[in-house]
This record gives structure tokens, sequence and C-alpha cells, in this order.
């Protein structure tokens, strides 16, 4: 989901080897309830902005003409591409150009770096030293904005992630679009193949994000409805407010906007329960538009329609899913399974009632809709006992919730879970835990000037640090936030999607001088190298013991007096017991032990078991995992 403040304003483990050895011969009907993917249910995410990630290829630079037709639409004279490191908060000379009334946040939507997919490419060898199994990535398809979510089209990878923008663009227009027997491969498509295929020769999966509930301004269906008006063939393919009088000069046609954003029109859906709370009963309301989705949908699963997988992506993370109604998920999920039983859906699923009550997902993982959903629920409630962000937790009640958001969802669905703790839409980890407001709520400078955007202090990393270590411990597929395991810091959305801090480029001090009324630090950027060791430490932790995956999850300690919390991670070899100590004072935890012997899995350091115990000292805001012996 992007922002909404902005946009109103403006399981087996996976093995080292590739992912088509995993893929043996199904000895069940994966395609019946309640299967979820094995490789899904242990894996370690890392998420990636393409624009933002690394500039591999400066021939294939966004220009002027391509990024026409998103917000903010009048693009001053002088625009160019932005320098990577330039101080974040500095803006560009060609916005003094800049005529609409726009605040710094809006004026920076025109910012462009140059990512692609040559960048990613380049740091293969750095994403894999991390240690991560799968990637999602933020939207590839071809489209206007940084972000991607308002597609030109859904079937071909943006232009400028490719080697060859003019000449992909020419194969664009002179294919049919809702032919998919007029299709090619442009540039951009068959390098990202090319990504594909280097990813899972090292074990890699790779999920797409697509956003079928809306299309962008530039969508070739939308701009076939305002030439035609009526006489458009895809007349009920999106929610048509107003269409075109033709007797007049000008072209009323109004499409509904996500969230009241023309640039995003929404896709027609037949509601069958509108008074009841979204996610709603109903579907598409165009079968021609679900079948178009379906198609695109194959080409990434299985690009040359051969059977075998190996070659297309492994899954797709659907955006602002409980904007879109069941009926249309159900049988977006039959036709992908149908395709590939292997493939991971994960839903968006967020807000209820912003910003205080989040969304349930259970109804959405029975079997029939995702196999999970990005876990909000686990992070507001980690980031209430690990950061005392509020609401503030105590340790028995933050076991008294997580045993409330689990319920009715299968084990298998909870190990698939995506445990986030910061996106492209949220304030990053490090940011999140220095501030101690609610959870999304004022988090930005224009909405809160006190908010705290510059680098973090020593408390707030070793609270992050304690949170890591129950993530990559815990219930759920762990995720990381591209940049976050650098140190990276920034406010929601658009300052946690800075350009990511290379140690090739040289950066500029930042200071959030476009906020004159605030007083902040000029802070040096370069990478926290020992934040980026533990990222990579707790990484080969949880690979090197399925316990911390499979593990039944039992809690043995919850002592909201020493504000301390343990639990153990069970199979019929091994046990693992996380034990955290979330007080400013030094306290021992003694807990019942199963095993003779422990090693803390992070320096190695043995404890013994006396009497079926086992008895721990813990430094303020410190956190432990043992591992049996």
């Amino acid at each position: 989901m992007k922002d909404l403040a902005l946009l109103l304003s403006v399981i087996t483990l996976i093995q080292c080897s590739s992912p088509k050895e995993n893929k043996e011969t199904p000895t069940v009907d994966r395609t019946q309830l309640p299967y979820v993917p094995e490789w899904a249910q242990n894996v370690i995410w890392y998420q990636i902005f393409v624009e933002r990630f690394r500039n591999g290829d400066t021939s294939n630079d966004p220009t002027l003409a391509d990024i026409q037709k998103t917000y903010p639409e009048n693009i001053p004279e002088g625009w160019k591409l932005s320098e990577w490191g330039k101080d974040w908060y500095v803006e560009e000379d060609y916005m003094a150009n800049i005529k609409d009334d726009l605040d710094f946040y809006s004026k920076i939507q025109l910012r462009r770096f140059g990512g692609d997919l040559q960048g990613v490419l380049d740091k293969i060898d750095y994403i894999s030293d991390l240690g991560v199994t799968a990637i999602y990535f933020n939207p590839l398809n071809d489209s206007p904005s940084l972000h991607k979510y308002d597609a030109r089209n859904w079937r071909h990878i943006d232009r400028n992630f490719g080697p060859d923008p003019k000449g992909d663009a020419k194969i664009m227009n002179e294919e049919t679009p809702d032919d998919p027997t007029t299709w090619e491969m442009t540039a951009a498509d068959k390098l990202f193949l090319e990504l594909v295929k280097t990813f899972h020769e090292r074990g890699i999966r790779i999920i797409m994000d697509y956003s079928w509930n809306h299309a962008g301004y530039d969508f070739w269906a939308v701009n076939d409805l305002r030439d035609k008006g009526k006489e458009s063939k895809y007349t009920d393919w999106f929610a048509i407010e107003e269409f075109d009088d033709p007797e007049t000069p000008e072209n009323e046609t109004k499409i509904e906007g996500w969230w009241g954003f023309k640039f995003m029109p929404v896709v027609k859906e037949d509601i069958s329960d509108p008074e009841n709370s979204v996610p709603n009963e109903g579907n598409v309301t165009s079968p021609t538009i679900k079948q178009h989705i379906f198609n695109i949908t194959q080409r990434w699963l299985d690009p040359n329609g051969d059977g075998d997988f190996e070659d297309g992506v492994d899954g797709f993370r659907l955006d602002v899913a409980a904007e879109m109604t069941k009926g249309f998920w159900r049988d977006y999920r039959k036709f992908v399974k149908s395709v590939n039983p292997d493939a991971y859906l994960v839903g968006e699923i967020w807000w209820l009632n912003w910003p205080k009550e989040l969304m349930g997902p259970e109804q959405m993982v029975q079997g029939d809709i995702f196999d999970a959903v990005m876990n909000y629920r686990w992070y507001r409630i980690a980031r209430g006992y690990f950061s005392q962000g509020m609401p503030a937790l105590k340790p028995s009640e933050f076991v008294e919730q997580y045993q409330t958001i689990e319920a009715n969802i299968s084990i298998e669905n909870q190990r698939a879970m995506m445990n986030i703790t910061a996106t492209h839409d949220t304030p990053r980890l490090s940011t999140c835990f220095f501030n101690d407001g609610q959870y999304k709520y004022h988090v930005k400078l224009n909405e809160d000037s006190l908010y705290k955007v510059h680098r973090p202090d020593e408390h707030t990393w070793k609270e992050v640090k304690m949170l890591l270590l129950h993530q990559f411990s815990f219930v759920g597929s762990p995720h990381i936030w591209n940049g976050d395991e650098m140190g990276m810091w920034g406010a929601d959305d658009p300052d946690c999607r800075k350009p990511l801090w290379w140690d090739d480029i040289d950066f500029e001090p930042e200071q959030a001088r476009a906020f004159k009324e605030r007083s902040t630090p000029a802070d040096t950027i370069s990478i926290n190298s020992e934040l980026l060791g533990y990222y990579k430490k707790v990484i080969s932790i949880r690979k090197e013991n399925p316990v911390l995956a499979y593990g039944e999850l039992e809690f043995i300690e919850a002592n909201d007096e020493k504000m301390t919390l343990a639990y153990s991670r069970k199979s019929e070899e091994k046990e693992a017991i996380a034990l955290f100590n979330r007080s400013e004072q030094d306290q021992k935890i003694e807990v019942d032990a199963t095993a003779k012997t422990y090693a803390n899995a992070l320096t190695g350091e043995v404890y013994n078991v006396t009497n079926g115990k086992v008895s721990v000292d813990l430094s303020g805001i410190e956190g432990m995992i043992l591992i049996s012996q």
C-alpha cells in the first residue's frame, strides 16, 4: 500500500542448491486446500526497490519523456536525474522552477536516481553473501513513476530497468496489448529473466509485486477509454464515473482513483456485500480484464510455457489486497496454482481502522486465497515490547496479543507469514525504534515537527539488535527492507526510499535543512559494518538451526516486573531458547530446559543445565539464543 497521507496530498529449508532441485514430483494435489508451499515456510526475504537500489547502467537512465503522466504532473524546466550521493534534504536546482505550490515531500516525487536491473545483478554477490534466500521485488511493470504502482502496462518490465528503453517502447507500441500472441520479450524482459536464472542458480527465490486493484493514468486501456468513450471495448474494466462528451472540446472522462488519486484508476468490481467491511465478497466486473491479468501472471510464472518453472518467478506479492474482492482472489489463486502449485501468494493486509486497528487476515489464509500476508500485526506488538513504542507492552501483554493474532491460522500459514520490520511504506526500522510514538501515525517531519529523522542513538541500535534476534528466532519468515541491514535511517515514505548507501559512492552529509524549523545534526553517511555483520550472523543462525523455523513455540517466561521474556522452539532433535531482557538493568533469567548443555548462538559460550534449568545473566536491553548441544 502506498502511504495514504502522501497520496492524498499529492516448507522445507531452502538449500544451497537451486530451487529446481527442490521441485520434486508432487505426491499430493497441491492445488487443493490447505497446501502452503514448503519452501515458503522457511525463507529469509530481502525486499528490493529497484529505482533506489543501484544504478548499474547509466545509458538507460530515465528521461523527461519517460516520467510523464504521473505525480507531480507539471515537470519544471531543467529537470534532470538526481545525484545518488546528494544530501536527501537539499532540493535539486530545478525545483526552484516548480510553478505549483508543493511541499518538500511532494517535490521530491520528481526525483529519479536511475536504479535498474543491472544494478541488482552487479550486487548479487552482496545479496548472496548476506544470506537471504528470497527476493521480493517492488513493482517492475512499465510505469512513469518512481514506485511503479501506476502501470502503463502490466505485461512488460519497466523500460528504464533494462538496457534499451527506446527499443522496448517501440516493441510495446507495436503489440496488441490484450492479445498475448502478439507479445514479445523486450530487452528489459530478457534481462529480468537472466536475473531470475542467476538468482535461482544461487538458491534464491523471486516474487514480483503487482497491484491488480488499479493501473496508471497512462495505462493503455485507460487511454483507449479516453479516446473512444462509450465505444471503447474496455468500458467495464475500470470504475468510470463520467464518460467524455464528444460535443465538447474538453475530455471529461473521469475514472475513480485509488483513494481519490487520479493517477491510479481503479479496476471495476461487483461487490455482493457492500455493507460489510473490507475485504468484500464479489468479483471483478469484466471477464476480459481477469483473463488479461491471468495471461500476465502466466507469462512470468512460466515464460517459455514448457511447464518447467525454473525460468519463471516463484510467486507474487499482491498490493492493497483487502481492497479487492475475495471472489477475484479465489479465482486468482486457482489459476496461479494450476500453473505452478508451488507458487507463493502473499497479500498486503494492513489497516482496518487507521491508525489504531490492524486488519486480521484469518479469512484470507484459509487455503482458498493467500498462503500468507505481510505480518504487520506481529511487528506492531514486537515493537511495543522491544522498543516500548506506543502502545508499550509488558512481556505478558506481548504473549497475550501474539496468541490472539495467531489464533485460527494454521501453523503452515504462520510459518509462511512475511514478518516485516519495515518496507517502502513505513519508516525504516531504526527510525521507527528511535521514535516512540504510535506506529505509522505522524511519522514524517511535515506531520510532526519533533519526529526524529537523524542518525539513531546507540540505545536504539541495541533495541534493534534485540528485535532482530527475536525476528530470526520466531515463527514466520524474516523480512529485510533493502538498506536496513546497512544501518540506513529514514522517516515514512518518501524518506524510507533514499538511494542505498553503497560504499563506492561519496555521500554528502545529511541534514534536514529543508525543514528550517528543525535543528538537526549533519550526519555522515556510510554503511554500518558492525550492524551488517550482525544481520549476517542472525541470518546464519536461522539457516543453521531449522528448529528456529519449524520448532514448536512455547512461551516459558513473561516477567512483567523484570521485563524479561523467553520462549523455546522445540523439535524432536533440538531445542532453541530465546531470552530477552527489555529492562535497563542487568537481569538473571532461569528457565526450564530439556538438554544437558546449551550454547549461545552468538558467542558460542556453553551453559550447563542444573536440576532441569538453565540460568543466564543478561545486561539491560540484551537478548540471547541458546541452542541445545
